[in-house]
């Protein structure tokens, strides 16, 4: 083991739930972000709204919503959590060419939101790709990773640019 404690274990080695009940209850906003990489003529279908299963970015954004509700569910060591906001921007660029997605997610709790807002990202950019795939097999889903988490007691983290 490392000189680093990892909360999911015990002191045996098991993985568990960490128990948060002593921790005060403050806000608490996690954002994250990813990208779909595709060719320029998929990007065009979806910013000229041609893509075949319909509304691209706002079916990805519905399905980042409802996967950052649902990791709990996902990821077998996350606390369920009382979200009270979930946001997620799509932004179509033709630099890259791509998709960015960005999701905001908060809540007031006793842990953070961090997992949730990957989850939304990872999500929506999984929806992105399903909407597409027949246009474009060969997308790449990259750069997903926290770029900023507020609140409890490790205070601040924003990634670097």
């Amino acid at each position: 083991m490392s000189d680093t404690p990892l909360s999911h274990f015990d002191d045996q080695g098991h993985a568990h739930m960490v128990d948060v009940s002593a921790k005060p209850v403050t806000a608490r906003l996690a954002q994250a972000e990813g990208r779909v990489l595709m060719s320029p003529e998929t990007l065009a279908l979806v910013m000229q709204g041609r893509a075949s299963k319909g509304d691209v970015l706002g079916i990805a954004r519905l399905a980042g919503i409802m996967g950052a509700k649902r990791t709990a569910d996902l990821i077998p060591l996350c606390h369920p959590l009382p979200i009270t906001k979930v946001a997620l921007d799509l932004t179509a660029d033709p630099a890259l060419p791509g998709i960015h997605v960005q999701a905001t997610v908060k809540t007031g709790g006793q842990t953070g939101v961090e997992m949730e807002a990957l989850t939304a990202v990872s999500i929506a950019c999984l929806t992105i790709y399903d909407m597409l795939k027949a246009a474009e097999k060969g997308m790449r889903i990259d750069g997903i990773r926290l770029v900023l988490k507020e609140g409890g007691k490790s205070g601040r983290y924003e990634a670097a640019p």
